[in-house]
């Protein structure tokens, strides 16, 4: 019998980014880790202004470009396979701060939302980014 699996994150990034493919699974590993997840796959794609704006307009209603989207995929209970987290979209020319835009992102996955929490979604989006700062 084969030892058990260790938990693994798996990160796929699909655009132009300037953050380095390291960074950005720290990053998403810190922020999913703080939710208790610390397994399955996410993509994350760095996209245009019009991407971005056609995504915002299709899926929230919204006119314009965002900074970033998110889109969870498996909710609750035991996925069949692999889990997968989900996707989140980063738009470079409307983001301050690449690296909050993945915490943001990832923190979304998990499925905090800071529209009705009260401040505690953005409030560990500061404790990670203070954590994780130079």
């Amino acid at each position: 019998m084969s030892p058990p699996r260790e938990p693994a994150l798996e990160v796929e990034v699909l655009g132009p980014s300037r953050l380095a493919l390291e960074e950005v699974e720290r990053l998403l590993s810190i922020a999913l880790a703080s939710a208790g997840v610390h397994d399955g796959h996410v993509a994350v794609e760095f996209v245009s202004t019009e991407r971005i704006a056609e995504l915002n307009a299709a899926h929230r209603d919204e006119d314009g470009p965002t900074d970033v989207l998110s889109f969870p995929v498996d909710g609750e209970g035991e996925p069949a396979g692999p889990r997968e987290l989900g996707d989140i979209v980063i738009c470079p020319e409307h983001t301050a701060d690449l690296r909050e835009a993945v915490v943001h992102g990832a923190l979304h996955l998990t499925g905090m939302d800071h529209e009705t929490d009260a401040g505690e979604m953005l409030a560990v989006q500061r404790e990670i980014l203070a954590w994780v700062t130079p």
